[in-house]
């Protein structure tokens, strides 16, 4: 028997062995397997089909939202334990290096798993049997510098002694991940103390642990990774059609070069102006527009029922029919013609949230005032920290994604509350939340010919600090 497959046999009579006790060992341990539990939990939806590799008796996927889910382990003794104390799941006994299920999965977990593992690389390279183009990767690990800690805790029995594993960092994840055909898009640590001691746990790990510096030390490490797209734009040109989102008020001037400023692209486009509370004429400058355009597009037009662009969004993609959901600004800063990239962006699956940012390129004169400009930039560093995730223009107004997303968004808007103004928090968060890739898209950000902005600065600038706030503890400190 070569070495390979002596290890292999090695680890499977441990865990053969382990099946019986790790129920009871599980429980004592709640704490640990818990938070790991409750973090990954947070990106699965409902609805979602979830596999787990390496499920052993079950405990996390039984703890999870997922419509269907199912476990794969290679010990027989597991599996049992899992059926027995789980019967509504389903279990099998199956090698992670030979993967034969035929289904795609829309969540595949392997948690604490990947140290254990005699050749990473191939298990992640048999994932793509059960992935679509959509689906998310979440790895679970120990951070590598604990391991002299968790070597000693071994020694002294305060941790169950386990087999000899790998100890991988960050990069090494994301490394072999790309090298079997995943992108990494995001990933966080968290834990700074594995055992529950009330209120002492508690501000380790919920607080201190998630603080720059202090997540660098902490014991347990989340890489999310998503297949890498190989769909060419020739594929997908004409695969989506999309809804362009023009939320307009004071902007009558505007309106006509929204229309023939726009490009095509993709199966078909649908336009929807939402006028808001103008003192102009641009309710009828629209309907105007709509009756002129109406053999060469696809307009529809409605007054939004409150007030704010984000109710604006939200009554404008009430009516959306389309597979694709954009928003365009009726000043026209951002440019129409640069819509088509973020399409193509999306429908290659290079995100699933494709947020347009202005601080890439060199802006017009007039473009952006400069205290706008640093309230940016510094919203540009709480926000990519809060969202894990490189955000450098939250407030830029083009925001793209598919329309079913939103839909999932919606349904689970409670979870953050209503009560953003301007929509784009209420999308990044929601996006968050659907545990989307998040993709800055730069565009040219322009001076506006006509109108005046509707953007408080001090105002509106409040009104962000305490959304980040908010979210912060529904977020980070959850």
């Amino acid at each position: 028997m070569d070495i390979y497959n002596k290890k292999k046999e090695q680890l499977k009579s441990y865990f053969d062995l382990a099946a019986k006790t790790r129920v009871k060992y599980r429980k004592k341990k709640s704490y640990y397997w818990d938070s790991i539990t409750e973090y990954c939990d947070f990106f699965i939806h409902p609805e979602s089909s979830v596999l787990e590799i390496g499920c052993g008796t079950g405990e996390l996927l039984n703890k999870i939202s997922g419509q269907y889910k199912t476990g794969i382990d290679f010990s027989a003794n597991m599996v049992e334990e899992a059926k027995a104390q789980f019967p509504d799941i389903e279990f099998i006994c199956m090698e992670a290096e030979q993967i034969q299920i035929d289904r795609k999965y829309d969540v595949i977990i392997l948690s604490n798993l990947t140290g254990y593992l005699l050749d990473i690389q191939s298990v992640f390279e048999e994932l793509h049997k059960v992935c679509h183009a959509e689906t998310k990767i979440i790895v679970t690990y120990y951070n590598s510098s604990w391991e002299p800690f968790i070597k000693f805790a071994e020694f002294i029995g305060i941790k169950k002694k386990g087999p000899k594993q790998s100890w991988i960092s960050k990069k090494d994840m994301a490394n072999l991940l790309y090298l079997s055909g995943f992108e990494v898009y995001k990933q966080n640590s968290s834990m700074l103390f594995p055992y529950y001691i009330p209120l002492i746990s508690g501000f380790l790990n919920k607080f201190l642990s998630r603080l720059p510096l202090f997540n660098l030390l902490a014991l347990n490490q989340y890489t999310f990774a998503q297949p890498i797209s190989k769909q060419s734009k020739e594929k997908i040109e004409e695969e989506y059609s999309t809804t362009v989102l023009i939320p307009a008020r004071n902007e009558s001037g505007n309106i006509e070069n929204a229309i023939l400023r726009l490009p095509k692209f993709g199966k078909h486009i649908e336009i929807i102006f939402v006028e808001g509370n103008s003192t102009d004429d641009t309710w009828e400058k629209i309907q105007e527009m709509q009756k002129k355009y109406e053999t060469t597009h696809d307009i529809k037009a409605i007054q939004q029922p409150g007030k704010g662009k984000g109710d604006a969004v939200r009554a404008g993609y009430d009516i959306a029919t389309c597979d694709i959901l954009m928003i365009l600004d009726a000043d026209l800063t951002v440019p129409p013609e640069q819509l088509p990239k973020f399409y193509y962006a999306l429908a290659q699956n290079q995100g699933g949230f494709i947020n347009g940012t202005r601080l890439i390129y060199p802006m017009e004169k007039n473009a952006m005032r400069f205290l706008n400009t640093l309230g940016n930039k510094f919203f540009s560093i709480a926000f990519s920290w809060l969202l894990e995730q490189p955000i450098k223009d939250t407030l830029c107004g083009t925001k793209v994604m598919f329309r079913k997303d939103y839909l999932r968004l919606a349904a689970n808007r409670s979870y953050f509350g209503d009560f953003d103004p301007f929509g784009d928090f209420d999308l990044l968060f929601g996006a968050f939340k659907l545990n989307l890739k998040i993709i800055d898209m730069p565009i040219r950000y322009q001076e506006r010919i006509y109108g005046d902005t509707n953007i408080s600065r001090f105002k509106h600038g409040l009104l962000l600090l305490k959304m980040w706030w908010f979210a912060l503890f529904k977020i980070k400190f959850k």
